[in-house]
């Protein structure tokens, strides 16, 4: 079953969770129970951070409850949903009283028996006889206090919806919490019937007896397309409070929905409002040890955030150490740490970050170049070169100039950068989420990740938001710190080239090093070992040897994953996070590229253009991939 204002979090029993008892207040719903029944949870006392426990569900509290979804201060209010999948194999009352079984499939027309059970299931034939015929008034509630126009905004029946408020349904009409068909519509994220109601005069800032909006019921029940919808078309306050001074954005980073986060951040949803405990949204993500929540909230927020505490006195990273939340505490600390003030305070974290080992890379490259020539190539002791080694020595001398010039070229070129969007979104101007077909799953599935809550952008797939650079990055493939730059869509071929160069440099520099320190060893008899010699008589060139060798190996795996990646046309971002991005998977849900046009062809627009161009493969249907 699902709640509006005492809404239910699943819990496995191996969380030690208690048997989860029936609602006292429950509402009948022509939908069968889902296969795991869930519990309740309990908000805090005001302050009281140790009060997060597992209640048991059987004592009544009607004081300041969360229920894994959302706080409620009195109502205990229950919502129940027709599957999408197969609506009509069973059938419940809604006028009749919760825990009775449903009926069998074949008895389910029997079942719609009156306004309510019709509006639950859509059916406006049956709707139309009881109105019409019978005279069935559609403006009084049920038993429960509950009106079929919530029915048909809960379920997503925009024409039952709209017949209802023609025959004198009040689309603003509240039950005994004072939920609206609005509420009803935000739980399920039903957009069509929403706008039913809003053009037929429904207030979309109506609050129940707790102050939850439909902004509010949307974010905690992770409706991000609906959210964006009513806020983009019909001027929702997404930054409203409810009773406990909790936005959206605090539901939506407690329920740990990342893409509802992105999307109030984009929108310039306020980071730092407090509630009344005092805690901001990372807190609330924290204490419930969202890590991807927390990600995004310190990425895009100021280190204001990360030093703000509640009325227990704790910060967010103390927070999260406090409930055991280890890997988050970790996150916050080191973030806090970057933007405090050791070292300068964040500038010098800044800059260290974006120097990187840049400089490192390039002395190592000079002094190097210079040890090769004087220890190995010109060396004194050394025997006379032939001119075969000294080809191949000054081959490589040659090779680090290019090296040299291909380093500038990647570490100072743009890789892609995406131009941001600093200004604030409102409702009055040119909205570039309003044109989204949001009614279109396919097309929305996933993809919100693609909103850059930093930049202010819907950046294209394949890019991402690197927090090193503070950019978004077309075809983004990593951030170098060897380089001090990202790798992305139009410094990658310059990247490759670079990493060829140094294999081929480091290669022919350690050829040429062994084969002058073996035939510069001492003849027999042997006073001492070779070894000993070595380090003895050429210790310039052992240095040389061991840390080209060093060089030699980082750099010949690097020159393999990039040409693999490559080949397939997939960055190393995406090899990384493959079961992350929606676009990354086939019909069948299994892991796909589709951007992979085969090795000759990804090879030949990478060596000639640059990149590759973003041509996605139009995978077969599930249907045909599984025949």
């Amino acid at each position: 079953m699902f709640l509006l204002g005492d809404v239910y979090k699943k819990q496995t029993k191996d969380e030690g969770t208690p048997e989860p008892t029936s609602s006292p207040n429950t509402s009948p719903s022509p939908d069968p129970p889902p296969p795991e029944e869930p519990t309740r949870l309990l908000l805090p006392l005001a302050g009281d951070h140790g009060a997060y426990e597992f209640p048991d569900p059987r004592q009544r509290r009607t004081q300041t409850l969360i229920r894994g979804d959302a706080p409620m201060a009195a109502a205990d209010l229950e919502i129940e949903i027709v599957s999408d999948s197969k609506p009509a194999q069973k059938v419940g009352n809604p006028s009749v009283a919760a825990g009775e079984a449903a009926a069998p499939a074949a008895a389910a027309p029997n079942h719609i028996v009156d306004v309510f059970s019709a509006s639950a299931y859509g059916d406006l034939q049956v709707l139309r006889r009881y109105v019409e015929e019978d005279g069935v008034s559609l403006s009084k509630p049920d038993a429960n206090g509950y009106y079929a126009l919530q029915w048909a905004a809960l379920n997503n029946y925009s024409d039952v919806a709209q017949y209802i408020i023609e025959h004198g349904g009040d689309a603003n009409a509240a039950d005994g919490a004072r939920q609206t068909a609005l509420h009803w519509a935000a739980v399920r994220g039903s957009i069509a019937a929403a706008d039913v109601l809003l053009d037929n005069g429904a207030r979309v800032e109506a609050a129940d007896v707790n102050g939850y909006r439909a902004v509010h019921v949307a974010a905690q029940y992770g409706q991000t397309g609906f959210l964006n919808h009513i806020v983009a078309k019909h001027g929702a306050d997404f930054d409203a409070g409810d009773n406990d001074g909790r936005t959206p954005l605090h539901w939506a980073a407690y329920k740990g929905f990342a893409d509802t986060i992105r999307l109030l951040l984009f929108r310039n949803a306020y980071q730092g409002q407090q509630d009344k405990e005092g805690c901001t949204p990372l807190h609330w993500a924290a204490l419930r040890g969202n890590v991807e929540a927390c990600t995004i909230l310190v990425h895009a927020g100021t280190k204001q955030e990360l030093m703000v505490k509640d009325k227990s006195g704790f910060t967010p990273a103390q927070l999260a150490a406090d409930k055991g939340q280890r890997h988050v505490a970790y996150i916050l600390s080191n973030a806090k740490r970057l933007n405090g003030n050791h070292c300068g305070g964040r500038l010098c974290a800044g800059r260290i970050a974006t120097i990187g080992y840049a400089p490192i890379l390039l002395f190592l490259m000079i002094i190097l170049t210079v040890l090769f020539i004087n220890s190995i190539l010109n060396a004194p002791k050394f025997p006379k070169i032939t001119a075969a080694v000294a080809l191949w020595g000054w081959t490589a001398v040659s090779l680090v100039f290019g090296s040299l010039l291909m380093f500038y070229r990647c570490s100072s070129k743009d890789p892609g950068y995406i131009k941001s969007n600093s200004r604030h979104l409102d409702t009055d101007g040119d909205d570039p989420l309003l044109d989204i077909d949001l009614n279109n799953s396919s097309i929305w599935t996933g993809n919100w990740s693609q909103l850059c809550p930093t930049c202010k952008i819907i950046r294209p797939v394949r890019s991402k938001h690197c927090p090193t650079c503070n950019h978004c990055v077309e075809q983004f493939d990593h951030h170098c710190p060897w380089i001090s730059n990202c790798v992305g869509k139009r410094n990658k071929w310059d990247f490759y080239v670079f990493v060829w160069l140094g294999t081929l440099t480091t290669f022919l520099g350690a050829a040429v090093a062994a084969q002058r320190m073996w035939t510069g060893s001492p003849e027999p008899p042997f006073t001492r070992s070779w070894t000993h010699y070595m380090f003895t008589e050429h210790p310039g060139a052992v240095v040389f040897l061991v840390v080209d060798i060093l060089i030699f190996s980082g750099a010949i795996a690097l020159t393999i994953a990039q040409t693999s990646q490559i080949a397939q046309n997939i960055t190393t971002n995406e090899l990384a996070n493959a079961s992350r991005y929606a676009y990354l998977r086939g019909p069948d849900g299994r892991v796909r590229n589709p951007y992979n046009h085969g090795c000759r062809k990804n090879c030949t627009e990478f060596l000639i253009h640059g990149y590759i161009k973003d041509e996605e493969v139009a995978w077969p249907s599930l249907q045909q991939a599984t025949a």
